[in-house]
């Protein structure tokens, strides 16, 4: 099998990744900078379906969410109050945080079935749901694992050609 893999992997690169935070506008333009479609931004938003995410990156929606709120409205009521159980508001627990799904080691479309619950963790995923096109695509991929399989490896396949420096190895572990 060959892949693509660079020679230097740095932690600044990860600069350029949207943040948690980020609305579908703020998405939009982070995804468009780098020639990726709404498509693309639904569909690599996915990879969300794996992973954990410390306190620090959602708290801004489970404690002092606006002037009259404390909490994101558009959060399932039992969802928020399990990340505030985990996550309260003067957290000192650096490893304190919650899987990004329910089924967090596997790669499926969970992700959208809980986003459309109002079971997400990020504010940037609740976004995917303020627009009909990116609503619609998140129903896409909620209802059909293979639609979502499809459309993030096309996706992955489009992200991998944007930058350099990488080359194609038959063993990952043998730079040429």
């Amino acid at each position: 099998m060959r892949r693509k893999d660079g020679r230097i992997s740095l932690a600044t690169e990860t600069r350029q990744l949207p943040a948690p935070t980020f609305n579908i506008s703020q998405l939009q333009q982070n995804f468009a900078q780098r020639g990726l479609s709404i498509e693309d931004l639904v569909a690599l938003s996915g990879g969300h379906t794996l992973g954990f995410s410390h306190c620090s990156s959602f708290q801004n929606r489970i404690h002092n969410f606006n002037a009259t709120l404390d909490v994101d409205p558009t959060m399932q009521p039992s969802f928020a109050a399990r990340l505030r159980s985990v996550c309260p508001a003067h957290n000192k627990i650096k490893s304190a945080g919650s899987p990004l799904d329910s089924t967090n080691l596997v790669f499926d479309n969970a992700y959208y079935k809980l986003l459309l619950q109002g079971k997400s963790i990020f504010s940037s995923d609740q976004a995917l749901l303020t627009t009909p096109k990116t609503k619609a695509l998140v129903s896409k991929f909620a209802n059909s694992q293979k639609a979502f399989e499809k459309a993030f490896v096309d996706s992955m396949i489009k992200m991998s050609s944007l930058t350099g420096g990488q080359e194609i190895r038959l063993d990952c572990r043998v730079v040429r």
